[in-house]
């Protein structure tokens, strides 16, 4: 008896990526440990600093730190986000379980990017809110849009080394290794305070972190960089993911 065929089941590519994108970022929000520092901590400080002590500075403040702390916020979705994560993965098998399953080979890792990307959105709009309404910035659309194109992009570096940290340690370390990298770089980079108030061989070795080279990208976007060449800082950027993702991918593939 001929029977019908059946139609070949619907593929969509793009489909398997987004689903995978959508629950890693609903994996994360479910998290309080990581959700709430994340969101919480950079409009706290730059409340505490750029408005509650800005009338007292020598410079724009609440402009200075609106970038700064922009950088400081969207460093953390990379670095835990992606650090934290993947280690607990890999320590559980689930990376293994994976690549069993019938789902595109960068899935994985395009979730996390994208994930890490919505939590820079979120935190860039959070501080937008927070510095025009209880900063008075006001800032022309261009400078707006190119702070907001810093932030997405230039959480990937981070994202990278946190990929790099999950690969080499455990889940219990993971943590605390990202933040031995994420709290004394903030600071190395000026990102909590100008460079010029702090010693001069802090400020020589600044260039040493991709912090800073972000951080001087959003400076120039809103108006507190004049002059600055910006490719230097986009190659450094680009050269720290670059690398780090090389070094992350060979422990993976060893692993």
């Amino acid at each position: 008896m001929n029977m019908l065929a059946l139609p070949a089941p619907r593929f969509s590519l793009w489909r398997c990526y987004a689903l995978e994108a959508r629950n890693e970022f609903l994996r994360m929000l479910r998290a309080p440990s990581f959700v709430l520092p994340t969101l919480l901590f950079p409009p706290m400080f730059y409340v505490l600093f750029a408005v509650l002590f800005g009338s007292h500075s020598g410079f724009e403040a609440n402009v200075y730190l609106l970038a700064t702390y922009g950088v400081f916020g969207v460093m953390s979705p990379g670095l835990f986000g992606l650090g934290v994560t993947v280690a607990t993965d890999r320590e559980r098998g689930w990376l293994t379980l994976k690549r069993a399953l019938p789902m595109p080979p960068g899935a994985y890792i395009v979730s996390k990017l994208a994930m890490a990307m919505l939590f820079a959105a979120i935190i860039f709009a959070i501080l937008a809110v927070i510095s025009m309404t209880l900063g008075g910035v006001r800032l022309p659309l261009s400078a707006w849009l190119s702070l907001l194109a810093f932030d997405l992009l230039g959480v990937l570096p981070f994202c990278a080394i946190g990929l790099f940290i999950g690969s080499l340690v455990g889940g219990s370390a993971a943590p605390a290794i990202a933040n031995l990298i994420y709290l004394p770089m903030s600071f190395l980079s000026g990102l909590w305070m100008p460079l010029a108030v702090l010693p001069a061989f802090i400020t020589k070795l600044a260039p040493l972190w991709p912090a800073w080279h972000l951080g001087r990208l959003a400076l120039a976007a809103v108006g507190q960089a004049p002059g600055e060449a910006l490719l230097p800082h986009v190659l450094a950027l680009a050269l720290v993911a670059a690398l780090f993702a090389l070094l992350a991918r060979r422990r993976l593939v060893r692993g």
